[in-house]
């Protein structure tokens, strides 16, 4: 459909909670049965995943410390939508072509993220107010 030079996906979206048992509710409502949960230490950040019928998820934040980005995040702002995920063939081409078009990045070194994932996070003042994280899963997993 398009000629990107590098392969990209749709992965998550990430909603800010003060607890995953509270912000579970509505999505056991939809019917949602299953939320996989890990611990992120390098983001001071407990996850819990809900997967989607086209591979997508969502995914919910609990801070593990008053001084996590997610924490900082929901004492400015409240809960909500925190940033959006899209994953990558490779992080470092990705990292690299942003970098060579002075596009602000918080992360120009991956790290790892949920899911043996390695990310990257572009500042939200280069994409138009919005946090994007960029996700590379482990060998073997592709994009699809």
């Amino acid at each position: 459909m398009f000629d990107l030079p590098i392969q990209y996906a749709f992965d998550h979206v990430g909603i800010a909670v003060a607890s995953l048992a509270e912000g579970k509710k509505f999505y056991e409502a939809l019917g949602f049965k299953e939320m996989h949960v890990e611990e992120v230490v390098t983001e001071k950040v407990r996850v819990g995943m809900f997967e989607l019928a086209n591979q997508a998820r969502i995914e919910l934040l609990e801070p593990m410390s008053e001084d996590s980005p997610v924490a900082k995040f929901l004492a400015k702002r409240g809960p909500g939508v925190h940033h959006f995920c899209l994953r990558v063939a490779d992080i470092n081409e990705a990292i690299s072509k942003l970098v060579a078009s002075n596009i602000r990045l918080i992360n120009d070194i991956p790290r790892p993220g949920a899911h043996g994932c390695q990310v990257a996070f572009v500042h939200p003042s280069a994409a138009g107010g919005v946090l994007v994280e960029l996700s590379q899963p482990p060998k073997g997993e592709g994009l699809a």
